[in-house]
């Protein structure tokens, strides 16, 4: 028999968590506060798949609970939950407070960072071209040979699209990413330090950088 291949990074042990206990993990949507411990009840569950080592297995549950969508969940009074969504404990005022801590600075370097990418771009060098070009004035036998020709109306230009804010930076906002050279509708999935998690009308979820990311226009 072949020897299944082994996972090779957090995305795809996040599935398979997500996949194998749905009561307990998620990859979009609100997440759920964790029992503390849970990493040694993952391990003896998964004993015997091969696919995932311990290292990766901890390495993924790093990822997962320092994640702004995560962290959100933890607030005090809530219920931890185990592999089987069953609560275990209650959250403690500490530990959500903690969680708050961790979120406020991940956003703040997020925004940081935000603000010496900006910092670095090149200014807008203003265009003089055709400043001073003087205006043909027709003479009136050349008037009356040119046909009349109706001016069309400007076109109406709408609002550049909005910079995402830290406030926005949170699961559900629905943006705008462009990929290629095309905008393309979508709704943040989960945010972390690392940078935006977004899915597609399509339903594919990528991950991109907030410089990326524009507010969506509300319809009118």
């Amino acid at each position: 028999m072949d020897t299944p291949q082994k996972f090779s990074n957090s995305k795809e042990v996040l599935a398979f968590l997500a996949e194998s206990f749905p009561q307990c993990f998620s990859i979009q949507g609100e997440a759920k506060p964790l029992k503390i411990g849970i990493f040694q009840d993952l391990a003896v569950r998964l004993e015997n798949e091969e696919r995932v080592s311990k290292t990766l297995l901890r390495s993924s549950l790093r990822h997962y609970t320092n994640s702004w969508r995560y962290l959100q969940s933890v607030k005090a009074g809530e219920q931890r939950v185990d592999l089987d969504g069953n609560g275990v404990a209650v959250i403690e005022l500490d530990h959500a407070e903690h969680a708050k801590k961790q979120l406020d600075e991940s956003r703040a370097l997020v925004a940081e960072k935000r603000k010496e990418q900006q910092a670095k771009k090149p200014p807008v060098k203003k265009s003089y071209k055709n400043k001073e070009v003087p205006k043909f004035k027709p003479t009136d036998a050349s008037a009356k040979k040119e046909p009349s020709v109706k001016k069309s109306e400007p076109a109406v230009k709408l609002p550049p699209a909005e910079k995402l804010s830290v406030e926005h930076l949170v699961v559900g906002t629905l943006v705008t990413v462009k990929i290629g050279k095309t905008p393309m509708p979508a709704s943040i999935t989960d945010v972390n330090k690392d940078g935006v998690h977004v899915q597609l009308d399509s339903g594919m979820v990528v991950k991109v950088q907030v410089d990326n990311l524009r507010l969506a226009r509300a319809k009118r």
